[in-house]
C-alpha cells in the first residue's frame, strides 16, 4: 500500500474543498454554533474539523472507504494483518479484545497487575479470571509482568482457560518475555493478548522492546496518544492469525464503543501512522539520544537514581520511560510530583510511594529535556521536601488474595457497606485502585486482607489517589453482603 496517503486527512481536506454544508451531527456546525470564549480558548480549526465520517467525509453508505483504507494502512505498517481505530480509549479497546476471546463462564488467564479496564471486561462479561502473579521486587517493591513460567503454570492448573492477557510495558517501563510467552500460548494452542497500550510506537525502531505483533501474539492494544502523537482517547487493536474472527472482535467492539467516533482523532491516528512510516526511525533515533542523556544527568544528582534494565530484574525495558526514585531524599513519590508542579510548572506522570516518572516521546526537545532536569536539579537541593510519608507496602506474596467469587458477581451481587476496619475477611465487591499506575489492590470476589486494607488506607494518608472508590476518604467499604 502506498504509506505516504493519509485518507481520513485527505477527506478531511476535500470536505472543506467542497464546502459541505451539514444538517448533521455535530450540533455545532462546524463551530458556527459556538460561543465566542470558548472559540477563542480552543481555536475555530478544532470545530471547523469536527465532522462525521458518515454523510461528512464519507457517503451515508461509507462507500469511499475512507476508515477502511486508513485501518489497512496503519496493519500494513506496524506488521499485523488487521487493525481497529477505536475512540474510547485503549480502556474500550482491552475489553473488546477479551471479549472476543472468552465469553461468560469461560476461563481467561489474567496477569493480576492489569489495569482496572481488564478488570472491568471481567465484570461486564462474566469471564472467570484466572491471577498470574507477576514477579514480585521486595527491594523497589514493585511488580513485573508475569514470565513464560508463570503462564505456563496457570495455564496447567486451568487447562480449559481460553488465553492470556499480559500487559507489556506496563506504568514503569517494564516489559515481559513477549516471545516465551508466545510460546506457551503456541504450544497449548491457546490466544495471546497484549495490552500494549505504552507501546504504541515499539514497531517503528529496532532498539524499542520487542512489538507484541513481532512477538507472535494474537492481538495488540496500543493507546497511541499515550507514547505517540494521538489525541486523548486514541487507540488501535491489531489483529493477526486465525485464533480471533475479526468478525467477532468488530461486533465486540460495536457492542461497546460509540457510534458517534470523533473524526479528530481518527484523523490524528492517520496521520501519525504516515509520519512514524516515514520518519519514525529519524525521529525515533533523536529521542533515544535525547532520553539517554536526561538518564544520564540525573545520574549526577544527589538523592535520584533511574530504573534501568540493569538494576532491576526487568526481562526488558522502555528507554523513553524514565522512572526516578526519589526515596534518597527523603521524600515520597506523591509529594515529590506535587512539588515540582507547584514550584516548577513541570508536570510529571506516575508518582507511587518512591517514584515519579516522566515519558520522552518524539515531541520533546533540547528544551524540554532541559526543563525536565532543572526541576529535578531543584528537588536534589530543596530544603523544604515534606518528609516521606509512612505507608505500609505490602511484602511478596501479600498482594496475591484469594478469590472468593467472580468479579462479576461480587460487582453486580448484594453488597452492604461497612467501615473499612470491620472490612478484613469480606469480600469486596468494588474495585479500589492506586491511580496511576491502575492497576487494582483489590479486585470485587477478592477476600480483603489486613496488609492491602494498611496499605490502601496508609498510601491514602500519605497521598495516594484512589479515584474509583466508592467512599473517596475509605472510612467504608463495598462489601458482598452475608
Amino acid at each position: 500500500m502506498d504509506q505516504s496517503r493519509a485518507p481520513v486527512l485527505e477527506a478531511l481536506t476535500a470536505y472543506r474543498r467542497r464546502g459541505d454544508i451539514s444538517f448533521t451531527p455535530p450540533g455545532h456546525k462546524q463551530g458556527r454554533g459556538v460561543d465566542p470564549r470558548v472559540l477563542e480558548v480552543l481555536g475555530e480549526d478544532l470545530f471547523r474539523d469536527d465532522v462525521m465520517i458518515m454523510n461528512g467525509l464519507d457517503d451515508r453508505l461509507q462507500s469511499k472507504g475512507v476508515l477502511e483504507e486508513a485501518q489497512q494502512l496503519m496493519a500494513e505498517a506496524v506488521n499485523a494483518e488487521q487493525a481497529f481505530f477505536s475512540t474510547c480509549g485503549s480502556s474500550l479497546s482491552v475489553k473488546s479484545a477479551m471479549l472476543s476471546v472468552a465469553g461468560p463462564g469461560e476461563k481467561l488467564l489474567v496477569a493480576r497487575n492489569a489495569h482496572k479496564s481488564v478488570i472491568s471486561a471481567l465484570i461486564l462479561s462474566g469471564v472467570e479470571p484466572v491471577w498470574v502473579h507477576g514477579d514480585w521486587d521486595g527491594d523497589l517493591h514493585m511488580s513485573y509482568p508475569p514470565t513464560p513460567e508463570a503462564v505456563e503454570e496457570a495455564f496447567k492448573a486451568a487447562p480449559d482457560a481460553k488465553g492470556v492477557i499480559v500487559a507489556s510495558p506496563v506504568d514503569y517501563g517494564t516489559c515481559g518475555n513477549l516471545e516465551g510467552i508466545n510460546e506457551v500460548c503456541r504450544r497449548y494452542d491457546r490466544t495471546f493478548i497484549v495490552d500494549e497500550a505504552w507501546g504504541a510506537h515499539l514497531p517503528f525502531h529496532e532498539d524499542l522492546p520487542t512489538w507484541g505483533m513481532n512477538a507472535g501474539a494474537d492481538l495488540c492494544v496500543t493507546s497511541v496518544h499515550k507514547m505517540g502523537n494521538g489525541l486523548e482517547q486514541s487507540s488501535v487493536f491489531h489483529l493477526q492469525g486465525n485464533r480471533v474472527d475479526p468478525a467477532v472482535l468488530k461486533a465486540r467492539e460495536d457492542l461497546l464503543g460509540t457510534t458517534s467516533p470523533s473524526t479528530l482523532i481518527y484523523a490524528a491516528l492517520d496521520g501519525w501512522r504516515r509520519q512514524m512510516v516515514e520518519h519514525g526511525k529519524d525521529l525515533l533515533d533523536r529521542a533515544l539520544e535525547l532520553a539517554e542523556s536526561v538518564r544520564t544527568e540525573i545520574g549526577k544528582m544527589h538523592g535520584l537514581w533511574v530504573l534501568s534494565k540493569e538494576n532491576t530484574r526487568a526481562f526488558d525495558m522502555d528507554p523513553l520511560k524514565i522512572v526516578i526514585d526519589v526515596s534518597e531524599l527523603g521524600v515520597d513519590g506523591y509529594h515529590a510530583a506535587d512539588w515540582i508542579r507547584e514550584r516548577c510548572h513541570v508536570n510529571l506522570s506516575l508518582s507511587d510511594h518512591r517514584r515519579v516518572s516522566a515519558e520522552i516521546t518524539v515531541a520533546d526537545s533540547e528544551e524540554t529535556a532541559g526543563r525536565l532536569l532543572d526541576a529535578l536539579r531543584a528537588l536534589s537541593s530543596a530544603r523544604d521536601l515534606p518528609p516521606a510519608a509512612t505507608i505500609d507496602v505490602p511484602e511478596p506474596g501479600e498482594l496475591e488474595l484469594d478469590v472468593a467469587m467472580l468479579p462479576r458477581d461480587a460487582f453486580f451481587g448484594r453488597v452492604e457497606i461497612v467501615p473499612t476496619g470491620q472490612a478484613v475477611g469480606r469480600i469486596v465487591a468494588e474495585m479500589v485502585t492506586p491511580y496511576p499506575p491502575g492497576a487494582p489492590a483489590l479486585c470485587p470476589g477478592e477476600r480483603i486482607t489486613e496488609p492491602v486494607l494498611s496499605y490502601l488506607t496508609t498510601g491514602l494518608e500519605g497521598g495516594m489517589n484512589i479515584p474509583d472508590v466508592s467512599d473517596p476518604g475509605l472510612k467504608t467499604l463495598r462489601v458482598v453482603a452475608e
